[in-house]
């Protein structure tokens, strides 16, 4: 008796977990030859059944294969053999544009009229011809390459691989194309797929792998051959962009993430809050955010789904939000809409002068203008007024009784005492906002003295030769956004400015902390032969989107131009010691990028490596022996 109801419960529990095999409308593919192809097989109750290929269409192919996280491109119905059991879907119609095949137009489950030998099945591409990918780096931005020809992975031969290439493999993946890292030799280990490119030459105009010249012909190539990359960050985790819209204020929102942009999907959740994050994110009004579905799909990545802000967060990823992106397609790319924005909090304007640089004070708070008390009103908060402006504010004037006139609306700002020294109006003392006692015939105002038309200046760097980069329009001061910023924009600047333009560094991100001035320049395109930042392709004001955490900054070189005589020790008959002078204290020598020590001794002579400080040894093999050297320091 025990051992029949042993076996009897035992049956039981197997039968119990056989039922629970699968989850409702899951998918598989049965009868194919590789995993990515066979007959078409649904979940419903716990239990597999096949579907009917009546209407059975690529669109319907489509679905199965992005359910399945295959790519769509060239999915294809086909017949892999007859099922058994339940035949649970009939007649099924998709768009294409669904994220389950359950969801699409069927006959009611378990209702058809079809046999087995009317399975639907399905090809599944495994890749699409044309894709990179890296594979085994230690971040998704570095590894091998394998590239997708004919629909199946393979890695890329080392032969004549080099930068050109390497940028061309992190700009189809959205990473920066600039200072990518090409690698040989199978650097992130020997993969195990075809070798299927070899003698790899791009040009640069590419945008992928596969469109540059290479040999298909691989036989003479090994995986110890197997090229890699390593690529730059396009963008900052969190960062926000829209893309195809009519302005900057509208358009497919793609998110950074690991370096790289994707788009987001646009489920029942994504609503009028989260574009109000999005919009305050990227600088626009808090206030009447709208989503829009009417742009473009995009390509590549998409980063978030389920996305659930309650409307306070700063950033978008810092709402709730699902990572799983798998049952979303660019067909569901979210979009918004954002008003511009009427003011930031402790902005200031000038209102009812003759001209720009004068009137009476207005300060933003809430995004909403109000004036100044003339309580205490002097020149030290004249000057701090005409510093944030970005006008000079040297013999900044004062005014008061409403000499520029009554305003209208709050009166913000009482009692301000300023020392003069402060970035902002809103830093100074005064009683709190919208604290006051006063009429607007108090309301205060300024005069403001104009800077020189295209001048620059250098700002919160340790030194003169660097920091956050200003320019003079309009006469007024205001930062460079770091849009499109590179070495030949810092050039132009350390040559404006009368440093050494070779070894200019450029800087992005406000490493040189955020400016206050307002942001009067982005998109700069400078040749590099430019006399003047202002003779460079850009785009003025009004500069939308760029917020001062973005703000453009340089490092100059001060060297000598023309080379700089050293001393030599010879230390003994086989390597020498050269030394440089150091330029007066207070002045920033830098690191010799660019520059090369040069020696010669009994009419040989050599130019060896760059250093990167006032001392540069190197081994000469007792090429010269122990005599004297003639070395000098050049550009």
């Amino acid at each position: 008796m025990y051992h029949k109801s042993s076996f009897i419960l035992f049956a039981i529990l197997l039968q119990s977990c056989r039922a629970q095999t699968c989850t409702d409308y899951d998918l598989r593919l049965v009868g194919g030859q590789v995993p990515n192809e066979g007959r078409v097989e649904i979940c419903v109750n716990q239990q597999w059944g096949t579907v009917c290929n009546d209407s059975w269409e690529e669109t319907n192919a489509d679905v199965v294969c992005r359910q399945l996280g295959y790519p769509t491109i060239n999915a294809a119905p086909a017949q892999f053999g007859e099922g058994s059991g339940e035949i649970f879907l009939g007649a099924v119609e998709c768009n294409g544009n669904e994220s389950r095949l359950i969801d699409c137009s069927h006959l009611t489950v378990g209702v058809e009229n079809c046999s087995h030998h009317e399975d639907a099945g399905v090809h599944c591409a495994l890749c699409q011809t044309g894709s990179v990918r890296l594979v085994d780096g230690l971040t998704e931005q570095e590894g091998r390459v394998e590239v997708c020809i004919n629909e199946a992975w393979g890695t890329v031969c080392d032969d004549d691989w080099d930068a050109a290439d390497a940028s061309i493999v992190c700009l189809q993946l959205g990473y920066s194309p600039t200072n990518a890292t090409a690698f040989r030799e199978a650097r992130f280990g020997q993969g195990q797929l075809p070798i299927l490119m070899d003698n790899v030459a791009c040009q640069g105009p590419e945008t992928r792998l596969i469109d540059c010249a290479y040999d298909e012909h691989t036989i003479d190539c090994f995986h110890s051959e197997d090229a890699g990359v390593q690529c730059q960050p396009l963008c900052r985790n969190g960062d926000i962009r829209l893309v195809g819209g009519g302005s900057q204020r509208e358009g497919r929102v793609e998110v950074c993430m690991d370096g790289g942009w994707g788009t987001v999907c646009a489920d029942d959740l994504w609503d009028a809050t989260d574009a109000t994050v999005v919009c305050r994110q990227l600088g626009f009004s808090r206030y009447g955010a709208e989503t829009r579905s009417n742009f473009e799909g995009g390509s590549g990545l998409i980063h978030l789904n389920d996305v659930r802000c309650d409307g306070t967060e700063s950033g978008l990823l810092n709402c709730q939000y699902n990572p799983n992106t798998l049952e979303c397609s660019h067909a569901y790319d979210a979009g918004i809409y954002c008003r511009p924005l009427n003011c930031s909090n402790g902005d200031v304007r000038l209102v009812g002068g003759l001209s720009e640089f004068e009137g009476r004070v207005e300060v933003c708070w809430n995004e909403t203008w109000g004036t100044v008390c003339d309580d205490f009103w002097s020149g030290l908060d004249a000057r701090v007024v005409c510093r944030q402006l970005g006008y000079a504010y040297t013999d900044a004037e004062s005014f008061t009784n409403a000499h520029f006139g009554q305003g209208s609306g709050p009166i913000l700002l009482d009692n301000v005492l300023c020392r003069g020294s402060e970035q902002s109006l809103i830093s100074c003392q005064h009683r709190g906002i919208g604290n006051e006692n006063c009429d607007h015939n108090e309301d205060a105002g300024i005069r403001c003295r104009q800077c020189v038309e295209n001048s620059l200046r250098l700002v919160g760097g340790s030194n003169q030769y660097e920091g956050r980069v200003e320019i003079c329009l309009s006469g007024r001061w205001g930062t460079v956004c770091d849009d499109s910023w590179g070495i030949n924009d810092a050039r132009v600047v350390c040559k404006q400015l009368g440093h050494q333009e070779q070894g200019a560094q450029a800087f992005s991100s406000a490493t040189f902390g955020q400016g206050t001035v307002p942001v009067i320049m982005t998109n700069v395109m400078c040749s590099g032969a430019e006399s003047q930042l202002a003779g460079c392709t850009h785009d003025g004001v009004p500069v939308q989107g760029c917020s001062h955490s973005k703000d453009a900054g340089v490092r100059c070189l001060n060297v000598p131009g023309s080379p700089q005589t050293v001393s030599v020790t010879s230390l003994n008959p086989s390597s020498l010691t050269v030394s440089w002078t150091s330029p007066p204290a207070n002045q920033l020598f830098g690191p010799l990028i660019g520059y090369n020590v040069s020696c010669s001794a009994q009419g040989l002579s050599h130019i060896y490596e760059t250093p990167n400080n006032s001392t540069f040894s190197r081994l000469v093999n007792g090429l010269y022996g122990c005599v004297n050297y003639t070395c000098c320091v050049s550009a």
